[in-house]
């Protein structure tokens, strides 16, 4: 069978971006903080990649905030169930060290377990992990009319089965996701922090960043147009949009990389809150 994702590597920058977001993970691999404190780093990491992708959907809050959110709790639905959402995906990750696939459930159960952790409290119950049947998506218009009902399901499942298919290497598959999840919009709303979860969760089960603590999302809140329009040209499904994606993916990965090893430095002198 054909793998549906590998072809991508032979789009303009592709392979290169691959690489280099290879090596930024493999030398971030080597810090002195991931031989025995990997999981103050993820947890860290977590907050940080919580707060910038909720600055995304508008939802702009200091650090301290989500720390307080994540220990406290607190009445900031939006950013609790951000919380929630990335709890989730760090317990679905590895630890650091261990060998052999992670099985994940289904994209589609995936996909409904993170909306409803991240808009249980906040979204009308009838709309909590349900796509959506004949309504748009309330959030990332920019993006264009989104498809619903069977289409979306049909869609989804697509997804899934691609997902279940490739053996690309894992920043070409979150990339795809990442972007297919913003295209589609499966959901009421909530949709940006949902394929951002995703994603983190993909780069990590996938091998590319064994230790989770990369931290992406700030890199696309600090560029949040030419992310969004990064996105609008993915969804157009032509080979420069979506080369271009994949590419703006890879240098998100690299500046993640970066943002983690600032963590870990901040790990190994005491420095974090």
């Amino acid at each position: 069978m054909t793998d549906p994702l590998t072809p991508l590597l032979d789009l303009p920058g592709v392979a290169d971006t691959v690489d280099r977001a290879r090596v930024a993970c493999e030398e971030l691999r080597w810090h002195e903080a991931y031989r025995r404190r990997w999981r103050e780093v993820r947890a860290e990491a977590g907050l940080r990649a919580t707060r910038a992708s909720c600055e995304i959907e508008g939802v702009r809050v200091p650090l301290s905030l989500v720390r307080s959110l994540a220990t406290e709790g607190g009445n900031a639905p939006v950013v609790v169930g951000a919380l929630r959402a990335t709890a989730l995906v760090e317990r679905w990750m590895p630890a650091l060290g261990d060998r052999g696939a992670v099985a994940l459930p289904p994209l589609g159960q995936l996909l409904t377990q993170l909306h409803v952790a991240a808009t249980g409290g906040w979204l009308p119950d009838a709309s909590v992990g349900r796509l959506r049947s004949t309504e748009q998506p309330g959030d990332l218009r920019g993006l264009g009319p989104a498809v619903v009902g069977d289409e979306l399901a049909a869609r989804v499942e697509l997804l899934g089965r691609t997902l279940q298919d490739s053996a690309a290497p894992a920043l070409v598959v979150a990339a795809v996701v990442h972007g297919e999840l913003l295209t589609l919009r499966p959901f009421a709303a909530a949709n940006g922090i949902v394929a951002r979860a995703v994603a983190r969760l993909l780069l990590t089960t996938r091998g590319l960043d064994p230790t989770g603590s990369l931290v992406t999302e700030p890199a696309w809140a600090a560029a949040l147009n030419p992310y969004l329009g990064a996105a609008a040209g993915f969804a157009t499904g032509s080979a420069d949009g979506v080369a271009a994606w994949v590419r703006a993916s890879g240098a998100a990965v690299s500046s993640g990389a970066a943002e983690a090893r600032v963590i870990a430095d901040g790990v190994l002198a005491g420095s974090l809150p």
